[in-house]
């Protein structure tokens, strides 16, 4: 592979945003893969790709070229070398390339590749927490969370079925896909393509769900004529998968503390032709306590810690911090003592995130059941979901029906 001058430096530019700055790595993309028309889906797809490794392998790759936080604009580009190198590029001769320790750099990466927290790339309290959380299972789990994620559809049944889109996308775009067991609505792309430009999307025959988290609505087991709330809708993702299973009869409430959230939902909603949908802000106590006892199926997609979908997110092992963890433990808690109440008498309540530590998930379902208000209800399901047992993310759902008024 020859690089090209235009590219690195599009990649160095974004790594300053990301890691000095603090900026999103995924927003810093996609800003940055705006700035040349010129850029075919190659070019694209190495700043992307490029970006994305370099995050991902921060510390180890820090730690073989002798460079610390915050990086100026020469240990960005050892940081690239270190990269380059690993990946058996040939480095070019250029100005900012001088100095960069290129003979040590495999002999430090085989050195480093010894120890998980190098090896795996994550900060030392990390790796404590997961060994803790985990045991065993942690060292495949990270290895797996640093592998790169697959694409997955998930198929809008209001408007098509599978072996349709399936067609059409091979058709009209030349995008392969297989069908996944046992997710009925799932379309896994063969190799990597932007299918947010295809008509399809455009329509709104299709969303971009992994495997995992369309599990979350189908373990409401809703039905047509229900009403339904989704508590944490954000965008909408599972929303809209709820609207599909219930074929647009019934009623769904989609409730955030974010009215930004919720307008993107709107948006979603109308391409997806789900039209039975209410979006409501959460701006008061009131919003809750106007629904207590009134849905059938509540949704609670809980804000956590993300760890599940790191392969998707690799910033976030750098942003995230043990206070943060602590804070969302609460937050879980309360959640689930107050939107529970939604539920009425022989409804179901669905508690999910994209978390794999215990203390997210079967622990604070553990703490729920045991509580006054966890006592009206009973587990029907449980289910962990590791990234290195399924290569879909890591995600967990309890089913819980409430028995008792």
């Amino acid at each position: 592979m020859r690089l090209h001058r235009n590219l690195v430096f599009a990649v160095i530019d974004t790594l300053h945003s990301i890691f000095n700055d603090d900026k999103y790595a995924d927003k810093e993309i996609s800003k940055t893969l705006k700035k040349d028309a010129r850029w075919g889906s190659r070019d694209r797809g190495f700043i992307a790709e490029t970006t994305y490794d370099i995050v991902r392998w921060r510390r180890l790759y820090e730690e073989i070229a002798e460079v610390k936080a915050p990086y100026s604009r020469p240990n960005l580009f050892r940081l690239f070398t270190v990269w380059a190198t690993l990946k058996g590029i040939e480095i070019p001769d250029w100005n900012q390339f001088e100095d960069t320790p290129t003979r040590r750099i495999k002999g430090k990466f085989d050195e480093l590749s010894k120890i998980r927290k190098f090896k795996n790339s994550i900060p030392d309290w990390l790796d404590e927490l997961g060994q803790a959380e985990l045991g065993e299972q942690w060292d495949a789990e990270i290895e797996a969370l640093n592998t790169e994620a697959p694409v997955i559809l998930r198929v809008n049944t209001l408007k098509t079925d599978k072996k349709t889109l399936q067609k059409r996308l091979e058709r009209e775009n030349e995008i392969s896909t297989k069908f996944i067991e046992d997710y009925p609505d799932a379309l896994q792309l063969l190799s990597r393509a932007d299918v947010f430009k295809t008509e399809s999307f455009k329509e709104g025959f299709f969303e971009v769900q992994d495997a995992s988290s369309q599990k979350v609505a189908k373990a409401t087991k809703v039905k047509p004529g229900m009403r339904a709330v989704d508590t944490c809708a954000g965008a909408g993702g599972k929303t809209l998968h709820l609207a599909a299973m219930m074929e647009n009869k019934g009623q769904i409430i989609a409730l955030d503390l974010y009215a930004n959230k919720l307008r993107e939902l709107k948006r979603r909603a109308k391409r997806a032709g789900a039209h039975n949908i209410e979006t409501r802000t959460i701006d008061s106590t009131k919003v809750i306590k106007k629904l207590h006892d009134n849905a059938d199926v509540v949704m609670i997609d809980a804000p956590c810690s993300g760890l599940g979908v790191l392969r998707r997110n690799p910033d976030a092992k750098w942003k995230l911090q043990p206070e943060f963890l602590d804070e969302i433990r609460k937050t879980q808690q309360e959640i689930l003592q107050s939107y529970s109440k939604i539920v009425k008498k022989d409804g179901i309540l669905v508690y999910a995130t994209c978390s794999i530590l215990p203390s997210e998930n079967e622990k604070q379902i553990e703490k729920f059941l045991s509580s006054e208000e966890g006592k009206k209800f009973e587990l029907q399901k449980e289910e962990s979901i590791l990234v290195s047992k399924t290569g879909h993310d890591g995600f967990y759902l309890a089913r819980l029906k409430r028995t008792h008024s």
